[in-house]
């Protein structure tokens, strides 16, 4: 590690950060992880952007990009050896943008309704189901992405953008209640998250972190 490679300011368990730590990964580019406290975030990446969220990478020239995909995609045109970009990049981001509109959406309501209580009306419960047959709607229609024995990957028998782009919200969508994921008839969706989650990348970029601290 060089003390100019790109700082990637990440919280282990946030799908956004999962996916451009994804992308940093294979690409093989050096970088230099500091895991997030949310309570209690690091001023230097304030700094590099105002708006707070993770991920945010900060390039050795100061400039910062903080928004996810772009991550993935600048950190893809670096080095992709696994041809990740190969594939129809126009289908792939508009897949992207469904999982980060609608899905994420009723995602967060599924997983947090507490957090909406005024759109539910009170009753956390039936507001929870139903965002989670909301959401539902887009997984249904992802399982048609595999209706060909070859496409163990959504646009085939290899990775792309959109699966590692796409795969971190489904796991968390998944574990929101596993009993229920694990009963729809998703055969081939459930197949393909649970060899994203077996795969060493996965594993390797899931390496807990301490909070990051700046020196003393």
């Amino acid at each position: 590690m060089t003390a100019s490679a790109p700082i990637l300011y990440s919280f282990r368990r946030c799908p956004y950060a999962i996916r451009a730590r994804l992308a940093l990964q294979v690409s093989g580019v050096p970088h230099q992880i500091r895991e997030v406290s949310l309570k209690s975030k690091p001023l230097q990446m304030l700094a590099a952007s105002p708006k707070g969220t993770v991920p945010v990478l900060v390039l050795p020239s100061g400039n910062a990009i903080d928004e996810s995909l772009d991550i993935m995609r600048w950190a893809l045109a670096q080095n992709d050896p696994r041809g990740w970009l190969n594939h129809p990049l126009r289908e792939m981001l508009a897949l992207i943008e469904i999982n980060d509109g609608n899905f994420k959406y009723a995602l967060d309501r599924y997983k947090y309704p507490n957090r909406y209580l005024l759109e539910s009306n009170g009753d956390a419960q039936a507001f929870a189901v139903f965002q989670r047959n909301s959401a539902a709607t887009v997984l249904a229609e992802l399982e048609t992405h595999f209706n060909q024995g070859w496409k163990i990957w959504l646009y085939g028998p290899q990775a792309s953008l959109a699966d590692m782009a796409v795969l971190p919200f489904v796991r968390q969508f998944a574990h929101t209640d596993s009993a229920w994921f694990a009963a729809q008839p998703w055969p081939h969706l459930q197949a393909w998250l649970a060899r994203f989650e077996a795969s060493p990348l996965f594993l390797d970029v899931m390496v807990k972190h301490r909070p990051w601290q700046p020196p003393a």
